[in-house]
């Protein structure tokens, strides 16, 4: 597999970005897909365009966009200041799937966490995503915490 390229997103690459944040299962039922892209899209990315570390990255081959990833920089005070890195929105495109691209984008955020002075990276994963789990673990990452969330848009 050749090496991907790997950078920040343009707002020329948000199309394919939630193209493929959706093409998933969890995806295709919280994301809106369409021509023109909706404009929350857009002006969530102009906001994280304003926090800084907190990026949307895509892995290109050739010029097509394969996956992406939100890689975020979070400054605490818990283990005594420590900064670490926040992983969410992990997409490698289903063709692309099982040919080490994903393995080179953590390689990418890892990198990237360690040369920002983070101590630490950490993600979620949906308890659903079983070859997420498997994916992760065979990095090194140990599911050393319950994750919990309250979704303040859903309704009832």
């Amino acid at each position: 597999m050749e090496e991907i390229i790997i950078r920040k997103a343009l707002k020329s690459d948000l199309v394919k970005v939630v193209e493929l944040i959706a093409d998933d299962q969890l995806g295709a039922t919280r994301e809106q897909i369409g021509s023109p892209l909706a404009l929350v899209y857009r002006q969530a990315f102009e906001r994280m365009q304003h926090q800084k570390g907190n990026d949307i990255y895509v892995a290109q081959l050739n010029g097509a966009i394969i996956g992406c990833m939100q890689l975020t920089l979070i400054a605490g005070l818990s283990r005594k200041g420590m900064t670490r890195l926040q992983i969410e929105t992990v997409r490698v495109a289903k063709n692309m799937r099982s040919k080490g691209i994903g393995k080179q984008m953590m390689k990418f955020a890892i990198d990237f966490a360690k040369s920002s002075g983070c101590g630490l990276v950490q993600l979620t994963t949906d308890i659903s995503r079983a070859d997420a789990h498997r994916f992760y673990d065979r990095l090194g990452f140990t599911a050393s915490h319950h994750g919990m969330k309250l979704d303040l848009l859903r309704k009832g």
